[in-house]
């Protein structure tokens, strides 16, 4: 879908930003440009809408070079998201969800009609559209980035970043909600990050670019946490990318064991072993110590079914109790998973992918 062949980008007197990028981008799948500040990964981004012109190379999107269509009609056929949104703030919400649509010249009608769709697509009500960039959140400006991006139905979507500026919490959520969007509309999207983490969550490739704005390493996330090629990547990955790695194991392997619960509306302020209080829901509120009145400890992360070994692993290690909580779809209480039964799952998964008989 987009291919970079020999690409160059080199600024007056400076080492290149960009140096000899060969790449190839799938269509319907999301390609992260990770590595650290100053590699190029923004430069190669920009360079794909002519935001920033190549210094030699060609760049192509659909089998077409992208230095033979006009830039305004080049940046109007992509969608940009970028860290800060960049909405107009003079602007309502609806009036900047429809900004391509009404240069494309779409009736008004029929554009007010389309962003009201996206703002339902992207978790916002159609009320929204009536307030001004400054009446929402961080994460709620993000999301109508995001619907402005998706207004003319553009088969690339542009990502800077986006998600860099907002608290962890809604970063999460934002994350996931790519990933639902992504499922139901197979955009090609090309998303810039510094973080690992994220890139290997919503990577269908990974694209590592060190600096002096070459890619050391592109490939699945799983490869490149399992088998990093150099000490570069090794290292910018981290020392724990074995735990990262685990993220591609489900942990469906893992037994759940009915829990030690109590309901403290049942008057329980005490139990002889750790206990687990749930509310009337059957719904975790944290732990009781033994023998302990005290107030109840947090619980840790939780354990969803279908999570992977490493959330498995991170319930009960973060858990007071060493009992990682397992819940489920409805945030009721399943069971409790155990770090050595976590670890022996993990164990039989790596024994499993080095095995040529499980492999067939």
């Amino acid at each position: 879908m987009i291919e970079f062949h020999n690409v160059v980008k080199s600024y007056q007197g400076g080492q290149p930003a960009v140096e000899n990028l060969n790449l190839g981008i799938d269509a319907g799948k999301i390609t992260v440009f990770v590595g650290p500040s100053g590699c190029g990964k923004t430069t190669s981004l920009r360079m794909i809408n002519r935001m920033v012109e190549p210094t030699s190379g060609t760049i192509t999107v659909g089998g077409r070079n992208v230095s033979t269509i006009a830039a305004p009609a080049l940046r109007r056929s992509m969608g940009y998201v970028m860290q800060s949104a960049g909405l107009l703030p003079h602007r309502t919400v609806m009036d900047n969800v429809t900004t391509v649509l009404r240069l494309n010249r779409v009736p008004r009608v029929k554009a007010r009609a389309r962003a009201a769709e996206l703002l339902d697509t992207v978790g916002l009500s159609s009320a929204m559209g009536k307030r001004y960039p400054n009446q929402l959140s961080g994460g709620q400006q993000q999301r109508v980035g995001v619907a402005r991006a998706l207004a003319a139905d553009p088969p690339v979507l542009l990502m800077d970043e986006p998600f860099s500026a907002v608290d962890p919490v809604v970063r999460a959520e934002l994350q996931q909600e790519l990933l639902r969007l992504q499922r139901d509309l197979a955009k090609t999207i090309v998303f810039v990050t510094h973080d690992i983490d994220e890139a290997t969550l919503l990577g269908d490739k990974v694209a590592v670019f060190a600096t002096g704005g070459r890619v050391a390493q592109y490939a699945a996330p799983e490869e490149i946490l399992r088998a990093p090629v150099d000490d570069f990547v090794a290292s910018f990955v981290g020392r724990d990318r074995g735990f990262r790695h685990l993220s591609f194991h489900a942990g469906t392997g893992v037994p759940v064991h009915p829990a030690p619960s109590v309901t403290l509306d049942d008057g329980v302020t005490t139990a002889a072993g750790w206990a687990l209080a749930v509310d009337a829901g059957n719904r975790p509120l944290g732990w009781l110590a033994p023998g302990s009145s005290e107030p109840l400890l947090p619980g840790g992360s939780l354990f969803h079914a279908g999570d992977s070994l490493r959330n498995a692993l991170d319930a009960a290690l973060s858990s007071p109790s060493g009992l990682g909580v397992a819940v489920d779809d409805g945030g009721r209480v399943a069971g409790v998973v155990k770090a050595p039964e976590v670890l022996a799952a993990i164990d039989a998964a790596r024994v499993s992918q080095h095995n040529p008989e499980t492999q067939r």
